[in-house]
């Protein structure tokens, strides 16, 4: 049995193949409509989310299945102090899979460990969101055809974003491609992605303040919201959350073939007038993360046995 807790659980190999299978999903639907007639996903979501948990359910149905679970810790037992590990225990006699997403870094994992059935980790505080970044890395290949050799803008909550730091740890193990970290002083990069991932790959990578300075050399731009979520206090965030804000003007400096990527929900960081120019995949990006997720849980349940390895 395989979980997907951390982006590098799959090896490239079995992401490249993950990403094909998402493909010809996407080409023929049709064909995959009742592969999962007579499954069910667990939808653990102890913090709320809109984008990711209607993914996974739709992602669940599509495939002929069927989904239960909650949308908030409150709605579920954990508001009555059940840990973790009773929750999973219990949900293992329930459904033959389940997507978490938890405002406690490790708790997916810690899932994993008790779990009789697969684990995907949907987001855990502002650790990892592998489903994400599989979605990135697939929207990224089939906008430019691949994802080595390119150069790769991040822009905005560098610091506190798991999109980010899941990313960054997933695109190192391509080759040439180069990082350009854009964000304000206080939400810079993590020290330990810095040293701990983007030093030892050997990827040239380096930290400016202004969008309007990095535009012009990216093949890929990925923007993010200033999260309130993630602050201590009210007044950082109001200080901050308007640090960087694509507009068209900033646009007309990239690249025609360009990639604004976003991992949603936008807040004000780019300009809804971005939205008609051909460069914003943001929304078809979304869109794709449903057809990943469909290969993802017909890779997990072993319904598709060629693209993942065998733990």
């Amino acid at each position: 049995m395989r979980h997907l807790i951390d982006p590098l659980d799959l090896d490239r190999e079995e992401t490249a193949r993950l990403l094909g299978l998402a493909q010809r999903i996407l080409d023929r639907p049709g064909d995959y409509a009742r592969r999962c007639e007579g499954k069910i996903l667990a939808t653990l979501f102890f913090e709320p989310s809109t984008r990711t948990r209607l993914s996974f359910e739709s992602a669940m149905l599509r495939l002929g299945g069927q989904v239960l679970g909650f949308s908030s810790a409150q709605s579920s037992s954990a508001a009555k102090g059940e840990s973790v590990a009773d929750t999973i225990r219990m949900i293992s006699g329930y459904a033959d899979i389940a997507a978490m997403r938890h405002f406690k870094e490790g708790a997916p994992l810690v899932a994993s460990r008790y779990s009789k059935i697969p684990v995907v980790n949907a987001g855990d505080g502002g650790h990892q969101h592998p489903t994400q970044t599989l979605t990135d890395l697939f929207m990224i290949q089939r906008s430019r055809g691949q994802i080595s050799g390119l150069t790769i803008g991040l822009c905005g909550d560098l610091k506190f974003g798991r999109t980010v730091h899941s990313l960054i740890k997933a695109l190192v193990r391509y080759e040439d491609v180069r990082f350009v970290l854009i964000s304000p002083e206080e939400l810079r990069t993590p020290g330990y992605i810095l040293k701990e991932v983007l030093s030892p790959s050997g990827h040239p990578f380096e930290e400016v303040r202004r969008m309007e300075e990095a535009m012009p050399r990216l093949d890929v731009l990925y923007m993010t919201r200033v999260q309130r979520e993630r602050f201590f206090n009210e007044e950082d965030y109001v200080r901050l959350k308007d640090s960087y804000i694509l507009t068209p003007e900033k646009l007309a400096l990239g690249k025609k073939e360009l990639a604004v990527l976003h991992p949603l929900p936008r807040v004000n960081e780019i300009h809804k007038q971005v939205d008609e120019d051909p460069r914003a995949l943001y929304f078809e990006q979304a869109r794709g993360g449903v057809f990943v997720r469909m290969a993802l849980i017909l890779a997990l349940l072993g319904l598709e046995p060629h693209i993942l390895k065998e733990a």
